[in-house]
Protein backbone atom coordinates (compact mmCIF):
# COMPACT_ATOMS: atom_id res chain seq x y z
CA UNK A 1 0.00 0.00 0.00
CA UNK A 2 1.09 3.72 -1.13
CA UNK A 3 1.74 5.80 2.00
CA UNK A 4 1.56 9.17 1.47
CA UNK A 5 3.83 11.61 3.24
CA UNK A 6 3.60 15.26 3.43
CA UNK A 7 7.28 17.16 3.38
CA UNK A 8 7.36 21.20 3.79
CA UNK A 9 9.85 22.67 0.45
CA UNK A 10 10.78 26.18 -0.65
CA UNK A 11 10.69 27.50 -4.07
CA UNK A 12 12.58 30.08 -5.87
CA UNK A 13 9.69 32.07 -7.63
CA UNK A 14 12.40 33.74 -10.54
CA UNK A 15 14.16 29.90 -11.82
CA UNK A 16 12.46 27.58 -9.71
CA UNK A 17 15.51 26.09 -7.33
CA UNK A 18 13.77 23.83 -4.82
CA UNK A 19 15.62 24.32 -1.22
CA UNK A 20 14.67 22.39 1.95
CA UNK A 21 14.88 25.47 4.06
CA UNK A 22 14.23 28.98 3.62
CA UNK A 23 17.18 31.37 1.98
CA UNK A 24 17.73 35.11 1.38
CA UNK A 25 19.15 34.61 -1.76
CA UNK A 26 18.92 32.16 -4.34
CA UNK A 27 22.13 29.83 -5.16
CA UNK A 28 20.49 29.58 -8.69
CA UNK A 29 19.77 33.08 -10.44
CA UNK A 30 21.19 35.02 -6.99
CA UNK A 31 18.03 36.92 -6.13
CA UNK A 32 17.03 38.10 -3.22
CA UNK A 33 13.70 37.18 -1.56
CA UNK A 34 12.50 34.89 -4.18
CA UNK A 35 11.53 31.93 -1.88
CA UNK A 36 7.97 30.43 -1.54
CA UNK A 37 6.85 27.69 1.19
CA UNK A 38 4.74 25.09 -0.26
CA UNK A 39 3.52 21.67 1.21
CA UNK A 40 4.22 18.79 -1.41
CA UNK A 41 2.79 15.43 -1.08
CA UNK A 42 4.75 12.21 -1.65
CA UNK A 43 3.76 9.03 -2.19
CA UNK A 44 5.90 5.79 -1.85
CA UNK A 45 4.94 2.74 -3.93
CA UNK A 46 6.50 -0.60 -3.44
CA UNK A 47 7.02 -3.47 -6.11
CA UNK A 48 9.55 -3.45 -8.66
CA UNK A 49 9.60 -0.45 -11.13
CA UNK A 50 8.52 -0.54 -14.10
CA UNK A 51 10.80 -0.07 -17.21
CA UNK A 52 9.41 2.54 -19.80
CA UNK A 53 10.05 2.01 -23.31
CA UNK A 54 11.44 4.86 -25.33
CA UNK A 55 12.97 5.40 -29.03
CA UNK A 56 16.48 4.85 -29.53
CA UNK A 57 19.31 7.30 -30.31
CA UNK A 58 19.46 8.39 -33.66
CA UNK A 59 22.14 9.70 -36.35
CA UNK A 60 21.80 13.32 -36.75
CA UNK A 61 22.07 12.45 -40.35
CA UNK A 62 19.07 9.94 -40.13
CA UNK A 63 17.16 12.96 -38.69
CA UNK A 64 14.23 14.09 -41.81
CA UNK A 65 13.24 17.39 -41.47
CA UNK A 66 10.02 18.74 -43.21
CA UNK A 67 8.98 22.19 -43.56
CA UNK A 68 6.58 23.59 -40.14
CA UNK A 69 3.14 24.00 -41.69
CA UNK A 70 1.91 27.31 -40.18
CA UNK A 71 -1.36 28.57 -39.44
CA UNK A 72 -2.85 32.19 -40.61
CA UNK A 73 -4.11 33.68 -37.48
CA UNK A 74 -6.47 35.88 -39.84
CA UNK A 75 -4.55 39.00 -37.63
CA UNK A 76 -1.60 40.50 -39.76
CA UNK A 77 0.08 41.68 -36.64
CA UNK A 78 0.06 38.57 -34.46
CA UNK A 79 1.38 36.20 -37.71
CA UNK A 80 4.45 39.00 -38.22
CA UNK A 81 5.46 38.53 -34.16
CA UNK A 82 4.87 34.71 -33.84
CA UNK A 83 7.16 34.45 -37.55
CA UNK A 84 4.16 33.93 -40.12
CA UNK A 85 1.57 32.30 -38.09
CA UNK A 86 1.03 29.49 -35.58
CA UNK A 87 3.44 25.90 -35.76
CA UNK A 88 1.27 22.41 -35.27
CA UNK A 89 2.31 21.31 -32.23
CA UNK A 90 3.66 24.44 -30.68
CA UNK A 91 3.28 26.04 -26.71
CA UNK A 92 3.37 29.77 -27.00
CA UNK A 93 2.61 31.75 -23.48
CA UNK A 94 1.07 35.25 -23.87
CA UNK A 95 1.44 37.51 -20.57
CA UNK A 96 0.20 41.07 -20.19
CA UNK A 97 -1.41 42.95 -16.99
CA UNK A 98 -5.02 42.56 -16.20
CA UNK A 99 -7.25 44.02 -18.59
CA UNK A 100 -5.04 44.53 -21.30
CA UNK A 101 -6.12 42.23 -23.98
CA UNK A 102 -5.10 38.56 -23.64
CA UNK A 103 -8.11 36.90 -23.50
CA UNK A 104 -9.62 39.29 -26.05
CA UNK A 105 -7.37 39.04 -28.64
CA UNK A 106 -6.93 35.09 -28.28
CA UNK A 107 -10.85 34.46 -28.67
CA UNK A 108 -10.40 36.88 -31.77
CA UNK A 109 -8.06 34.29 -32.95
CA UNK A 110 -10.08 31.54 -32.07
CA UNK A 111 -13.17 33.21 -34.42
CA UNK A 112 -11.22 33.34 -37.30
CA UNK A 113 -9.73 29.81 -36.96
CA UNK A 114 -13.19 28.61 -36.24
CA UNK A 115 -14.55 30.55 -39.56
CA UNK A 116 -12.41 28.63 -41.35
CA UNK A 117 -12.83 25.50 -41.00
CA UNK A 118 -10.83 24.70 -37.93
CA UNK A 119 -11.60 23.10 -34.91
CA UNK A 120 -10.84 24.98 -31.79
CA UNK A 121 -10.88 24.56 -27.88
CA UNK A 122 -11.44 27.40 -25.82
CA UNK A 123 -10.73 26.57 -22.11
CA UNK A 124 -11.37 28.62 -19.19
CA UNK A 125 -10.76 28.75 -15.83
CA UNK A 126 -11.87 32.39 -15.13
CA UNK A 127 -14.95 33.11 -17.27
CA UNK A 128 -17.93 30.75 -17.30
CA UNK A 129 -20.01 29.93 -20.67
CA UNK A 130 -22.23 32.60 -20.64
CA UNK A 131 -19.64 35.00 -19.62
CA UNK A 132 -17.44 33.99 -22.82
CA UNK A 133 -20.50 34.30 -25.17
CA UNK A 134 -20.87 37.74 -24.23
CA UNK A 135 -17.78 38.77 -24.83
CA UNK A 136 -17.63 36.81 -28.24
CA UNK A 137 -20.91 38.53 -29.63
CA UNK A 138 -18.87 41.72 -29.10
CA UNK A 139 -16.12 40.41 -31.25
CA UNK A 140 -18.18 38.96 -34.05
CA UNK A 141 -19.59 35.75 -35.44
CA UNK A 142 -18.68 32.29 -34.64
CA UNK A 143 -19.07 28.86 -36.65
CA UNK A 144 -19.47 25.39 -35.01
CA UNK A 145 -16.28 24.68 -35.02
CA UNK A 146 -15.53 26.45 -32.03
CA UNK A 147 -15.94 24.88 -28.79
CA UNK A 148 -16.42 25.79 -25.09
CA UNK A 149 -14.83 24.13 -21.91
CA UNK A 150 -14.71 25.63 -18.36
CA UNK A 151 -12.40 23.50 -16.01
CA UNK A 152 -9.69 23.48 -13.81
CA UNK A 153 -8.21 20.23 -12.85
CA UNK A 154 -5.52 19.21 -15.22
CA UNK A 155 -6.95 15.54 -15.85
CA UNK A 156 -10.48 16.65 -17.11
CA UNK A 157 -8.56 19.68 -18.98
CA UNK A 158 -6.32 16.82 -20.68
CA UNK A 159 -9.17 14.59 -21.07
CA UNK A 160 -10.93 16.57 -23.20
CA UNK A 161 -8.28 18.08 -25.34
CA UNK A 162 -7.70 14.31 -26.32
CA UNK A 163 -11.51 13.65 -26.98
CA UNK A 164 -11.80 16.52 -29.07
CA UNK A 165 -8.71 16.55 -30.66
CA UNK A 166 -9.11 20.34 -32.18
CA UNK A 167 -5.90 21.98 -34.05
CA UNK A 168 -6.07 24.90 -31.75
CA UNK A 169 -6.21 24.75 -28.29
CA UNK A 170 -6.43 28.06 -25.55
CA UNK A 171 -5.56 27.51 -22.01
CA UNK A 172 -6.93 30.35 -19.78
CA UNK A 173 -5.04 30.73 -17.39
CA UNK A 174 -2.37 28.81 -16.42
CA UNK A 175 -2.40 29.99 -12.45
CA UNK A 176 -6.46 28.91 -12.33
CA UNK A 177 -5.17 25.05 -13.42
CA UNK A 178 -4.10 23.10 -10.87
CA UNK A 179 -3.10 18.65 -10.76
CA UNK A 180 -4.81 16.71 -7.89
CA UNK A 181 -1.56 14.67 -7.82
CA UNK A 182 -0.14 17.82 -5.98
CA UNK A 183 -1.12 19.34 -2.78
CA UNK A 184 -0.25 22.80 -3.53
CA UNK A 185 -2.45 25.61 -4.52
CA UNK A 186 -3.04 26.36 -7.60
CA UNK A 187 -1.47 28.81 -9.03
CA UNK A 188 1.55 28.04 -7.06
CA UNK A 189 5.34 27.37 -8.64
CA UNK A 190 4.73 23.64 -8.37
CA UNK A 191 1.47 24.13 -10.01
CA UNK A 192 2.28 25.79 -12.87
CA UNK A 193 5.64 24.06 -13.53
CA UNK A 194 2.91 20.60 -13.55
CA UNK A 195 0.20 21.75 -15.63
CA UNK A 196 2.98 23.58 -18.07
CA UNK A 197 4.85 20.61 -18.16
CA UNK A 198 1.18 18.17 -18.97
CA UNK A 199 0.29 20.50 -22.01
CA UNK A 200 3.50 20.75 -23.53
CA UNK A 201 3.56 16.87 -23.72
CA UNK A 202 0.14 16.97 -25.05
CA UNK A 203 0.86 19.96 -27.50
CA UNK A 204 4.02 17.67 -28.64
CA UNK A 205 2.47 14.41 -28.91
CA UNK A 206 -0.61 15.62 -30.80
CA UNK A 207 0.60 17.91 -32.80
CA UNK A 208 -2.08 21.02 -31.14
CA UNK A 209 -1.00 24.20 -30.90
CA UNK A 210 -1.49 25.60 -27.62
CA UNK A 211 -1.80 28.82 -26.36
CA UNK A 212 -1.93 29.33 -22.25
CA UNK A 213 -2.78 32.96 -20.76
CA UNK A 214 -0.43 34.15 -17.85
CA UNK A 215 -0.95 36.67 -15.33
CA UNK A 216 1.89 38.56 -14.63
CA UNK A 217 3.54 40.08 -11.13
CA UNK A 218 4.15 43.88 -10.54
CA UNK A 219 7.14 43.81 -12.31
CA UNK A 220 6.22 42.84 -15.69
CA UNK A 221 7.48 38.85 -15.35
CA UNK A 222 4.39 35.97 -15.54
CA UNK A 223 3.75 35.09 -12.53
CA UNK A 224 5.16 31.67 -11.26
CA UNK A 225 8.98 29.82 -12.28
CA UNK A 226 10.64 31.11 -14.57
CA UNK A 227 11.43 28.02 -15.65
CA UNK A 228 8.09 28.82 -16.88
CA UNK A 229 9.25 30.68 -20.06
CA UNK A 230 11.99 28.33 -20.87
CA UNK A 231 9.83 25.23 -21.23
CA UNK A 232 7.33 27.37 -24.02
CA UNK A 233 8.44 27.46 -27.32
CA UNK A 234 6.85 31.30 -27.96
CA UNK A 235 6.38 33.85 -25.46
CA UNK A 236 4.80 36.67 -26.09
CA UNK A 237 4.17 39.94 -24.05
CA UNK A 238 1.00 42.47 -24.10
CA UNK A 239 2.72 46.20 -23.11
CA UNK A 240 0.76 49.61 -22.34
CA UNK A 241 -1.36 51.15 -19.58
CA UNK A 242 -5.07 50.10 -20.10
CA UNK A 243 -6.56 53.76 -20.16
CA UNK A 244 -4.09 53.95 -23.53
CA UNK A 245 -5.63 53.07 -26.67
CA UNK A 246 -2.28 51.17 -28.16
CA UNK A 247 -1.11 47.48 -27.76
CA UNK A 248 2.10 46.07 -27.99
CA UNK A 249 2.29 42.63 -28.29
CA UNK A 250 6.17 41.83 -28.00
CA UNK A 251 7.69 38.56 -28.98
CA UNK A 252 10.54 37.92 -25.99
CA UNK A 253 11.11 34.36 -27.43
CA UNK A 254 10.52 32.42 -30.17
CA UNK A 255 11.82 29.05 -31.66
CA UNK A 256 10.06 28.94 -35.11
CA UNK A 257 10.81 32.96 -35.85
CA UNK A 258 12.71 36.15 -35.01
CA UNK A 259 12.71 37.74 -31.38
CA UNK A 260 11.47 41.20 -30.35
CA UNK A 261 9.42 41.55 -32.64
CA UNK A 262 6.17 43.93 -32.05
CA UNK A 263 2.83 44.34 -33.38
CA UNK A 264 0.85 47.34 -32.26
CA UNK A 265 -2.80 47.27 -31.66
CA UNK A 266 -5.64 49.68 -30.90
CA UNK A 267 -8.44 48.39 -28.58
CA UNK A 268 -11.94 49.40 -30.00
CA UNK A 269 -15.17 48.65 -29.03
CA UNK A 270 -15.59 45.71 -30.96
CA UNK A 271 -11.75 44.11 -29.19
CA UNK A 272 -8.56 44.56 -30.60
CA UNK A 273 -8.23 46.32 -34.14
CA UNK A 274 -4.80 45.76 -35.70
CA UNK A 275 -2.57 49.08 -36.58
CA UNK A 276 -0.90 48.21 -39.62
CA UNK A 277 0.98 51.66 -40.19
CA UNK A 278 2.26 52.57 -36.58
CA UNK A 279 4.54 55.23 -37.39
CA UNK A 280 2.08 57.25 -39.13
CA UNK A 281 -0.24 56.65 -36.65
CA UNK A 282 2.31 57.26 -33.64
CA UNK A 283 3.19 60.78 -35.33
CA UNK A 284 -0.40 62.21 -35.65
CA UNK A 285 -1.16 65.33 -33.90
CA UNK A 286 2.43 66.62 -33.98
CA UNK A 287 3.51 70.01 -32.82
CA UNK A 288 4.53 72.45 -35.29
CA UNK A 289 7.81 74.48 -34.12
CA UNK A 290 7.77 73.37 -30.93
CA UNK A 291 10.91 73.22 -28.95
CA UNK A 292 12.01 69.80 -28.11
CA UNK A 293 10.00 67.73 -30.17
CA UNK A 294 12.15 64.76 -32.48
CA UNK A 295 11.22 62.05 -34.43
CA UNK A 296 13.56 59.10 -34.25
CA UNK A 297 13.79 55.71 -35.56
CA UNK A 298 13.34 52.74 -33.85
CA UNK A 299 14.69 49.11 -35.00
CA UNK A 300 12.08 46.28 -33.28
CA UNK A 301 13.07 43.17 -35.00
CA UNK A 302 12.78 43.76 -38.87
CA UNK A 303 10.12 46.61 -38.37
CA UNK A 304 11.57 50.36 -38.23
CA UNK A 305 9.07 52.56 -36.31
CA UNK A 306 8.91 56.16 -36.12
CA UNK A 307 8.12 57.61 -32.90
CA UNK A 308 8.17 61.09 -31.69
CA UNK A 309 10.43 62.02 -28.10
CA UNK A 310 9.53 65.19 -26.60
CA UNK A 311 11.40 66.85 -23.95
CA UNK A 312 10.69 69.82 -21.43
CA UNK A 313 13.93 71.56 -19.87
CA UNK A 314 13.09 74.03 -17.45
CA UNK A 315 14.84 76.10 -14.08
CA UNK A 316 14.29 74.53 -11.02
CA UNK A 317 11.60 75.89 -8.30
CA UNK A 318 13.13 73.12 -5.66
CA UNK A 319 16.87 72.18 -4.31
CA UNK A 320 16.79 68.76 -6.04
CA UNK A 321 15.59 69.26 -9.19
CA UNK A 322 13.44 66.19 -10.98
CA UNK A 323 13.86 64.03 -13.62
CA UNK A 324 11.30 62.23 -15.00
CA UNK A 325 10.82 59.30 -18.00
CA UNK A 326 7.85 57.75 -19.46
CA UNK A 327 8.64 54.95 -22.10
CA UNK A 328 12.69 55.41 -22.04
CA UNK A 329 14.78 53.77 -19.33
CA UNK A 330 15.22 56.52 -16.44
CA UNK A 331 18.67 56.00 -15.62
CA UNK A 332 19.56 56.23 -19.26
CA UNK A 333 18.18 59.63 -19.32
CA UNK A 334 20.38 60.70 -16.66
CA UNK A 335 23.35 59.63 -18.61
CA UNK A 336 22.50 61.61 -21.98
CA UNK A 337 22.15 64.34 -19.74
CA UNK A 338 25.39 63.82 -18.03
CA UNK A 339 27.42 63.56 -21.17
CA UNK A 340 25.24 66.77 -22.38
CA UNK A 341 27.05 68.37 -19.29
CA UNK A 342 30.52 67.37 -19.04
CA UNK A 343 30.84 67.42 -23.41
CA UNK A 344 28.45 70.17 -24.23
CA UNK A 345 28.45 72.45 -20.82
CA UNK A 346 24.90 72.45 -20.42
CA UNK A 347 24.42 73.55 -16.87
CA UNK A 348 21.32 71.13 -16.75
CA UNK A 349 21.98 70.60 -12.74
CA UNK A 350 19.67 73.62 -11.65
CA UNK A 351 17.41 72.58 -14.58
CA UNK A 352 13.90 69.86 -14.17
CA UNK A 353 13.65 67.92 -17.21
CA UNK A 354 10.84 65.20 -18.41
CA UNK A 355 12.05 63.43 -21.30
CA UNK A 356 8.45 61.67 -22.81
CA UNK A 357 7.96 59.44 -25.61
CA UNK A 358 4.53 60.12 -27.07
CA UNK A 359 2.12 57.34 -27.93
CA UNK A 360 2.59 55.64 -24.78
CA UNK A 361 5.03 53.15 -26.17
CA UNK A 362 8.37 51.68 -24.27
CA UNK A 363 11.45 51.79 -26.43
CA UNK A 364 14.63 50.70 -24.51
CA UNK A 365 16.84 50.41 -28.38
CA UNK A 366 20.38 51.89 -27.81
CA UNK A 367 19.57 54.35 -31.64
CA UNK A 368 17.13 56.39 -29.90
CA UNK A 369 20.23 57.64 -28.11
CA UNK A 370 20.37 60.88 -30.04
CA UNK A 371 17.00 61.97 -30.52
CA UNK A 372 17.04 62.27 -26.64
CA UNK A 373 20.00 64.26 -26.36
CA UNK A 374 18.62 66.42 -29.48
CA UNK A 375 15.21 66.50 -27.55
CA UNK A 376 16.99 67.90 -24.68
CA UNK A 377 18.96 70.76 -26.41
CA UNK A 378 16.52 71.63 -28.27
CA UNK A 379 14.36 72.60 -25.21
CA UNK A 380 17.09 73.88 -23.41
CA UNK A 381 18.16 76.07 -26.38
CA UNK A 382 14.46 77.04 -27.08
CA UNK A 383 15.05 76.37 -30.36
CA UNK A 384 12.67 74.48 -32.73
CA UNK A 385 13.97 71.51 -34.63
CA UNK A 386 12.68 71.38 -38.54
CA UNK A 387 9.34 69.05 -38.36
CA UNK A 388 10.67 66.95 -41.47
CA UNK A 389 13.97 66.17 -39.86
CA UNK A 390 14.45 62.66 -38.54
CA UNK A 391 17.25 61.29 -36.34
CA UNK A 392 18.84 58.18 -34.85
CA UNK A 393 22.48 56.87 -33.48
CA UNK A 394 23.79 55.41 -29.99
CA UNK A 395 25.53 58.01 -28.08
CA UNK A 396 28.85 57.49 -25.56
CA UNK A 397 30.25 58.62 -22.32
CA UNK A 398 32.68 60.38 -24.70
CA UNK A 399 29.91 62.31 -26.57
CA UNK A 400 30.78 60.33 -29.70
CA UNK A 401 27.41 58.80 -31.80
CA UNK A 402 27.87 55.06 -32.84
CA UNK A 403 27.14 53.21 -35.60
CA UNK A 404 23.43 51.74 -35.27
CA UNK A 405 22.24 48.44 -37.21
CA UNK A 406 19.72 48.42 -40.19
CA UNK A 407 20.42 52.55 -41.03
CA UNK A 408 19.32 51.85 -44.77
CA UNK A 409 15.77 50.87 -43.67
CA UNK A 410 15.54 53.63 -41.41
CA UNK A 411 16.44 56.01 -43.49
CA UNK A 412 13.58 54.46 -46.58
CA UNK A 413 11.10 54.59 -44.01
CA UNK A 414 11.73 57.82 -43.07
CA UNK A 415 11.68 58.61 -47.12
CA UNK A 416 8.46 57.06 -47.14
CA UNK A 417 6.86 58.94 -44.74
CA UNK A 418 7.81 62.45 -46.25
CA UNK A 419 10.82 63.43 -44.07
CA UNK A 420 13.68 65.24 -46.13
CA UNK A 421 16.70 65.24 -43.61
CA UNK A 422 18.11 62.02 -41.57
CA UNK A 423 21.11 62.95 -38.75
CA UNK A 424 22.59 59.66 -38.27
CA UNK A 425 25.94 58.25 -36.98
CA UNK A 426 29.04 59.40 -40.00
CA UNK A 427 30.27 55.52 -39.39
CA UNK A 428 26.71 54.71 -40.95
CA UNK A 429 26.66 56.90 -43.48
CA UNK A 430 30.09 56.57 -44.58
CA UNK A 431 29.07 52.47 -44.95
CA UNK A 432 26.38 53.12 -46.95
CA UNK A 433 28.06 54.94 -49.27
CA UNK A 434 30.99 52.33 -49.72
CA UNK A 435 28.17 49.59 -50.01
CA UNK A 436 25.98 51.97 -52.87
CA UNK A 437 22.89 51.56 -50.74
CA UNK A 438 22.21 55.38 -50.34
CA UNK A 439 18.45 56.53 -50.83
CA UNK A 440 18.02 59.24 -53.11
CA UNK A 441 15.18 62.10 -52.50
CA UNK A 442 16.77 62.71 -48.68
CA UNK A 443 19.26 64.31 -47.01
CA UNK A 444 21.79 63.14 -44.71
CA UNK A 445 23.50 64.66 -42.54
CA UNK A 446 26.44 62.51 -40.91
CA UNK A 447 27.48 63.38 -37.28
CA UNK A 448 30.52 61.77 -34.81
CA UNK A 449 29.59 63.61 -31.93
CA UNK A 450 26.37 65.39 -29.97
CA UNK A 451 28.52 68.86 -30.37
CA UNK A 452 28.00 67.72 -34.23
CA UNK A 453 24.91 67.14 -33.79
CA UNK A 454 23.67 70.28 -32.25
CA UNK A 455 25.58 72.13 -34.32
CA UNK A 456 22.93 70.59 -37.33
CA UNK A 457 20.04 71.42 -35.30
CA UNK A 458 21.24 74.98 -34.64
CA UNK A 459 22.03 75.61 -38.13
Amino acid sequence: MAKARTATVFFCQNCGYESAKWMGQCPACKQWNTFTEEKVTETKKGGAKSLKTSASPMNISEVTVENEERIPTGIHELDRVLGGGIVKGSLSLVGGDPGIGKSTLLLQVCRNLANSKRKVLYISGEESMHQIKMRAERIGTFEEEMLLYCETDLDAITNAILKTKPEFAVIDSIQTMYSEDLSSAAGSVSQVREVTAAMMRVAKENNIAVFIVGHVTKEGVVAGPRTLEHMVDTVLYFEGEREAAYRILRGVKNRFGSTNEIGVFEMCNNGLVEVENPSKTMLNGRPIDASGSVVVCSMEGTRPILIEIQALVSPTSFQMPRRTAVGIDYNRVNLLMAVLEKRLGMNLGNCDAYVNIAGGIKMNEPAIDLGIVLAIISSYRENPINEKTICFGEVGLSGEVRAVSMAEQRVTEAKKLGFDECILPQVSLDSMKDSGSVPKGIRLTGVRSVKDAMDAILK
